[in-house]
Order: structure tokens, then sequence, then C-alpha cells
């Protein structure tokens, strides 16, 4: 039922004028969303502070309960149409009296990590975008058929939810940066294997797939204890982004998750001088895939030891910065971070290696992240021992990977089995790093097993080439004469 709403729900804003992409789709779903996930949570609390004999004050006043103007019911508890606001009324509704109400619940919070803070931060960042009072009618309608009450309902909530993001990566524009495969994020999450207790980070948090996926693996780690359920509630995942919409979909995706106030906050992380970092800032895991290919202008690079404008490359330089000593990292980047030989690539490896243990390098195959057209390797290290051995893994498939042939868990169980003794393989092998060159700190992928076909060539080999194409170029040219 959920999958077919959320098709009718697209169906009914691709013919709105205010809505033109599936960017569009999943915000405006996002907020309506929010206040149904809200009216089913207060009614959870409630029912369950009476089950203990206490009284629950519901956080949002009467004139803006879900059940009062989004969806009024009559005394037998159906749809009362007389009462429900429509067409232009309703539009009205919505944008001066909705989000101006709910955004105020930011200044009147008693902090940020509270329920009532991202609700006014996920009101000040958005607007109703949806134009047709009419069409808004029929997307709160829709809405009011999910429910977000057991725990299997919300789980196959959250997988829904997943699926448009995914969706919304595939649909080009900025998409792409929002979505990494999940396939690839559960992977980097069991190589790091975090523990509760542990302080999780991501700060290009993006759609949080990362803290999502590290939330669900730490809730089968073991028997959960209420002590341990509260530590991963409020202490354990923290994030930062930048961009409106991603910020919005990341708090909403981490809430239909399970976390119930999610500590993601609205910056830019890349503003944060690193020299302003001290030891209460750090966390013990960092696992994030910074945006490729940025290019951060030169107020932004004073934040910074090794300046470039390249944006993945000053979110490394935080990220090892904001990782306490002994802290473990799985971070994805465009694999020329590992070969490029200008300064800030050249320091940035040797800051890597000198500060860190570098212990894994996958590589892998392009088309793993569908639309970017980049090839990435994501780097695995611990902070405070230098590196002494690099073990890589070169993901070989039989298949060219994309949209209609995505990556799966699968795809990456011979790397996940390998890695944990750094075992050899035909795609698996290591390298000291004594060996690698001072001059560029050079750590390109480099299979001994698998013929490189980057490798330059001699000089003879090169020459002999030209002179077989000359010759070849010289018959198709009497053939073509021979012809005229």
């Amino acid at each position: 039922m959920f999958e077919q709403t959320f098709k009718n729900i697209d169906d009914i804003l691709h013919k709105d004028a205010g809505c033109s992409s599936e960017l569009d789709y999943v915000e405006q779903t996002s907020w309506i969303l929010f206040l149904k996930y809200l009216d089913d949570l207060e009614k959870d609390k409630k029912t369950a502070a009476r089950l203990v004999g206490k009284a629950y004050t519901e956080i949002i006043g009467p004139e803006y309960r879900w059940g009062v103007w989004a969806v009024p019911k009559s005394r037998n508890g159906k749809r009362d149409h007389h009462k429900a606001l429509t067409g232009d009324d309703l539009k009205e509704f919505v944008d001066h009296k909705i989000f101006p109400y709910f955004k105020k619940f930011k200044t009147n919070a008693e902090s940020a990590n509270t329920i009532e803070y991202k609700i006014g931060e996920i009101f000040s960042e958005l607007k109703n975008r949806i134009q047709s009072g009419y069409n808004l009618r029929e997307v709160i309608d829709r809405i009011d058929e999910l429910r977000f009450r057991t725990h299997a309902e919300k789980h196959e909530m959250s997988h829904l939810y997943e699926s448009k993001i995914k969706n919304m990566g595939n649909a080009g524009r900025n998409g792409g940066e929002y979505y990494t495969p999940r396939p690839l994020i559960k992977t980097i999450v069991k190589v790091v294997a975090p523990v509760i207790g542990n302080k999780i980070y991501d700060g290009a948090v993006g759609s949080a797939g990362f803290l999502c996926e590290a939330f669900e693996y730490l809730k089968t780690s073991k028997n959960l204890t209420t002590k341990d359920a509260k530590i991963l509630q409020k202490k354990t995942f923290y994030g930062k982004e930048k961009k409106s919409l991603a910020y919005i979909i990341g708090t909403m995706n981490m809430i239909l998750h399970g976390i119930e106030a999610p500590n993601i906050v609205h910056t830019n992380t890349l503003s944060e001088n690193l020299a302003d970092i001290q030891e209460k800032d750090r966390y013990d895991i960092v696992l994030a895939n910074p945006p490729f290919g940025g290019k951060e202008r030169a107020e932004v690079q004073q934040n910074f030891p090794i300046k470039t404008g390249e944006t993945a490359f000053l979110f490394l330089q935080h990220f090892i910065k904001i990782l306490k000593a002994g802290g473990l990292a799985g971070i994805v980047i465009k694999n020329t971070f590992l070969s490029n030989t200008d300064n800030a690539s050249t320091s940035l490896r040797k800051l890597l290696l000198e500060s860190c243990n570098l212990h894994t390098i996958l590589d892998l195959p392009g088309g793993t992240f569908t639309g970017a057209g980049v090839k990435t390797v994501v780097l695995f290290f611990d902070k405070g021992v230098k590196a002494k051995k690099i073990w890589y893994y070169q993901l070989n498939l039989d298949r060219n990977l994309g949209k209609i042939n995505p990556l799966n868990e699968n795809d990456l169980a011979e790397f996940v089995k390998l890695q944990k003794k750094k075992e050899e393989s035909k795609n698996s092998w290591s390298i000291n790093v004594a060996d690698v060159g001072t001059d560029t700190y050079n750590l390109s992928v480099k299979n001994p097993h698998k013929k490189d076909e980057t490798t330059l060539r001699e000089p003879k080999e090169i020459l002999a080439s030209i002179k077989n194409l000359d010759e070849e170029a010289a018959d198709i040219l009497k053939t073509i004469r021979g012809l005229v």
C-alpha cells in the first residue's frame, strides 16, 4: 500500500506547476509526511503515558494538529469533507498559518537536540511549493492513509523513503550527491565495525545514509538494554549539512529510521577553522562520502593548512582533524586523490600516511555511483599510528555497473571476507609504506596480479605502434583512391 501511495503522490506533484523534478517531489512529500509522522508520534506518546498513569502534554497546539486542519474527522471517525480545507483556502492556511507556526518551534525549543527544535529548523528551511490547493488536498489525503504506529510500518516507510532518495539521486541535476549506494555504505560500516558508545560523525551528511545504516548495524549488534537504546537515540549519531534540501531529507530519513531528534546541524562544515577544533569536538568514528569536484572560495581555504579548491580534499583534512586518537574512518573519495601530483594532493597523502594508519584501500569500478561519471576509492584508516602497510582490494566485476545493474552486497562479500586478515588474492595485495616514494607519496592502485593497461610503454614500443598505424593509414588511403 505504501509504495502505491508514494507513486500516486508523485503523479499528483508531476502535474503541479510548482514541482518540476524528483527533487521537488521528495522535498514536498517530506514536510507533509513529517507532520503526519508527528501526529502518530504524539498519539503513541499519549498512549504510553496513559499506560503508566502519567499525563502527556502535546507539543502541537489544537488548531495545528493533523486531525484538525489536514484531515478533520467526524464523530464516527470518518473524514469530514465539510470541514476539510481545499483549493485556495487550504493553500492560504498552509502558507500563512502552518509554516509560520512550526517555524517558531526553533526559537522556543529548550535545546537543539529536541524534536521541537528539529520541527522549527525543518520549517525554517522549507516552503510549500505546491501551487494548487487542490493538488495539495490530494497529497494530504494520500499521506493520511499512511501509518507510523507499528515497528513493521516504520520499517517499510523508511525503506520506501530510501527508495525515493535513490530515485532522486538518479534524476539528474544535483541529485547524485544525495545518494551513496546503500550496499557500499553497509559494507563500509561492517568493516569499520562501530560499537555502542562510539560517537559517529558525518560532516557531509547528505541524506544521512551512513548514519542510518550505522544505526541499523548497532541496533542488531547485541541485545540492547534501555541504557543502550538511550545512547543510540541521544549520544551516537552526529552530522553537518550545508544544503537545505539535503538537510531536510537527512533529518527526515533518520527520523523514519527511528532516531527521534537527529543531531544534524545545518551549517557549512568547511567554514569551521581546523585550528578551533578541540578534544571535546572530536568523534570516535567518521563515515562519509564528501562531495566530489566542488570548488571552494579562497576564504574557505584559509581554514585549512593545506590550501586547495577541491571540496573533498578539504573535507578529508577536516575528518582527520576531528577524529579522536585511535578513532576509525571509512571515507569515499575520487581515485585521482591517490595519484594527483599537485602540491595539495601530495601534501594531503603525506599527512594521511604520517598521522593515520591507512590500512585498507577499496578500489571501486566505474558506474558505482549512478550518473556521477567518476571512479572512486574508499579509504579506511585509524588515527594516531603511522601507516606501515596498506592492503588494496580491487573490485573487479563481470558486468558493467549502472542504473539498471547497480552494485549489490554480494559484489562486496569477498572484500569483507578477505579484509579481516588482509589476505592476498587475484583482487587483493599489500604494499609497504616504506616503499612509497616520498617525492609524491603516490598511492595509485596497481594490481600486481593484473596487467596494468595504464603502464607507460617503452619508446621503442611506441615508435613501432606509430609505424603500424602509419602503414594502416596508408593502406586505407590507397583503398579510398582506388574506389574514387
